[in-house]
């Protein structure tokens, strides 16, 4: 029988199995995520029709003379370059720039992809709507009011609770940064209420109690008289509220009174120190503040029968700096509360997601809350990782264990959200490689034709 034959028949087989993965890149040309694949084929073996031998004195060495018996696939390689991303501005659609791929949970198994199209289930959680496996990262802990976050820990299901509150929280830091114009008159002694008002700056701020509830700081800067540099600083709570109360102040809740404060500054323009209004000093050096302190109503009284009072520090800016500190120059005074950390109660109304994967809240009442981070895995070989189907894949015994970890480390590259990575299938290659597999496998039809031609003319040798 001849050889040929079978080389024939190897060749039509093996360009067909090449033929079925270039159908398959074709057919995912639009599929998120998908990494095409090439068929490698190698010869196959060999019969040897006499050995080498080597050079004598009389003859030199000669040839090995082999007749092939046909090809194989060598391997269907997995190529995994980076495709083209595609702008949705879908907040959770997810695209890889670089190396890594998305860890899915299945139960108890784990699989990968790169097929960032994710949503969220009715319980919040972050999964591939078209399969309901569960996106993977760390979800934030709150410890003592603080979001930490930590990428060491197991891996779990992340969770995004759209529509849960947010707790109001309490002003404790108000940070001026006005200006107060050196020109401004002194107000003499019996003066009018316009020449009050005259001499008067007045800087305001909305402040929160422990209940979410807005109250209104006022205070009100004075030249004191004969005192170059110095002013008369006054704080008000609610000052236009017909049950107000004036707040107490200091440097320390056990001597606290008194509504006012004197600010001093150097001669050239900036904070020196602080007294309160019992003759406390403030050291020259470092932030200035000074303690305000007011009663919040309607809250429940202590056991002494008093009730709740609120805190906050009142921070004028660091001592002989201009930045973001209260100053004294020969310019039009400004109105300027550099910030405030306090909040009312608030709804979780959008999210984010950074380059990093950290998905962060945004809130109805302006704060902004870290909720967790997406986890990204690489691999030693990811050309031994398995596909399972629905472009998901899964290790194997030559693709390595999973290195997990946050983006940007370890090679892992970063997140582009509001982006999908298209599939890496290009048609001209592929249209390509399928014009010569159709040559390859007419070249084998032609081959089996051939031999099958000098078959039939040695069975015609004798008639």
């Amino acid at each position: 029988m001849m050889r040929s034959l079978f080389s024939g028949v190897a060749g039509l087989q093996n360009h067909q199995v090449r033929m079925d993965v270039l159908g398959n890149n074709i057919s995912n040309v639009n599929t998120t995520g998908f990494k095409k694949g090439r068929a490698n084929f190698q010869d196959l073996l060999y019969q040897q029709m006499s050995g080498a031998a080597r050079p004598t004195e009389e003859v030199g060495g000669i040839n090995p003379k082999e007749i092939g018996l046909g090809m194989s696939i060598a391997s269907v390689d997995t190529i995994h370059t980076q495709g083209s991303l595609q702008t949705t501005g879908v907040m959770t659609d997810l695209a890889i720039q670089g190396n890594g791929f998305f860890v899915l949970a299945k139960g108890d198994a784990t699989l990968f992809t790169r097929a960032g199209a994710f949503g969220l289930d009715a319980d919040g959680r972050l999964v591939n709507p078209g399969n309901g496996l569960r996106v993977q990262g760390w979800n934030a802990q709150t410890i003592n009011g603080i979001e930490v976050l930590s990428t060491s820990g197991a891996l779990e299901d992340l969770v995004i609770p759209v529509g849960s509150k947010d707790p109001a929280h309490a002003t404790e830091q108000v940070y001026l940064a006005c200006n107060l114009d050196k020109r401004l008159p002194e107000i003499p002694a019996g003066a009018s209420a316009e020449t009050i008002r005259q001499g008067t700056w007045r800087v305001e701020e909305k402040v929160y109690d422990s209940f979410g509830q807005e109250h209104t700081l006022r205070v009100e800067f004075v030249r004191v008289p004969a005192q170059a540099n110095q002013w008369q600083a006054t704080v008000f709570i609610d000052p236009e509220a017909a049950d107000n109360t004036n707040p107490a102040i200091g440097f320390n809740s056990d001597n606290m009174a008194g509504n006012t404060f004197t600010v001093e500054f150097d001669n050239l323009g900036t904070l020196r120190r602080v007294v309160d209004g019992q003759g406390n000093e403030s050291p020259e050096e470092g932030l200035l503040s000074i303690n305000v302190a007011f009663d919040v109503a309607d809250s429940t009284p202590n056991e002494a029968g008093a009730v709740e009072r609120q805190n906050f520090a009142l921070n004028l800016g660091t001592a002989g700096s201009v930045r973001n500190t209260v100053t004294q120059f020969a310019e039009a005074s400004s109105t300027k509360v550099f910030e405030q950390d306090g909040y009312g109660m608030g709804y979780l109304e959008n999210f984010k997601i950074d380059q990093s994967g950290v998905i962060t809240a945004v809130y109805s009442n302006g704060s902004a809350r870290t909720l967790g981070q997406i986890a990204l895995a690489t691999f030693t070989n990811p050309n031994g990782l398995e596909k399972s189907g629905e472009t998901n894949f899964v290790a194997s015994n030559n693709s390595g264990m999973a290195n997990i970890g946050p983006s940007g480390i370890a090679g892992k590259g970063k997140l582009i959200a509001g982006a999908l990575e298209m599939s890496n299938v290009d048609l001209a290659e592929q249209f390509t490689d399928m014009i010569v597999t159709q040559r390859g496998f007419q070249a084998n039809s032609k081959t089996i034709q051939t031999s099958d031609q000098m078959l039939q003319e040695l069975l015609t040798l004798k008639r």
